[in-house]
């Protein structure tokens, strides 16, 4: 997963640190011609916009009061099926750790995908059952989440791409995305 914390203002353009203190980069290019003029590499520096080569300067202005009003990254479950609604072993274990962290404050996205065994309806039609069947599963363990975003993706996003009527586990999911 790519992050980049950065900032800014006309002109300037400010490196931060993310949640983890780590810095990526950004590269800074040309508003003319598009060519990079260099990248910023080392956090809270900062680059004018102006023509020329770039130099970093320390951060004149503080930004690290954004940092603390923004939300955590969102956090990403993945759960397989054997076939059909019914999960695999290593997903039940996945489905206990998702009863551990969902609380009433969880935003909670829950979205189903098929492989590309059957036709689209039914494929649609199953990748909604599974995402709803794993919101009951919640539900029954007390969990908040009844107005959890329930969605069916069928077979149109596949993790590994196959041809029609092609088993492949790995397509065979649904994804929990808690915030």
């Amino acid at each position: 997963m790519l992050a980049l914390t950065a900032c800014s203002t006309p002109g300037q353009v400010a490196l931060l640190r993310d949640e983890d203190g780590k810095v990526g980069a950004v590269a800074v290019s040309d508003p003319k011609t598009g060519a990079e003029r260099g990248q910023l590499t080392a956090p809270n520096t900062q680059a004018g916009l102006r023509p020329g080569p770039l130099k970093p300067k320390p951060l004149t202005t503080n930004y690290d009061a954004l940092l603390t009003v923004m939300p955590p990254a969102p956090r990403v479950f993945t759960l397989y099926f054997a076939n059909g609604t019914t999960l695999t072993a290593e997903s039940e274990k996945t489905l206990e750790e998702l009863r551990r962290i969902v609380t009433p404050a969880s935003e909670v996205q829950i979205t189903g995908h098929t492989d590309t065994i059957g036709d689209g309806l039914s494929n649609d039609r199953l990748s909604l059952e599974r995402a709803t069947q794993v919101r009951s599963a919640l539900v029954a363990q007390g969990l908040p989440v009844a107005n959890a975003k329930v969605t069916g993706r069928g077979e149109r996003e596949l993790k590994v791409q196959t041809p029609d009527n092609v088993s492949e586990a790995a397509n065979r999911r649904v994804e929990v995305i808690i915030r």
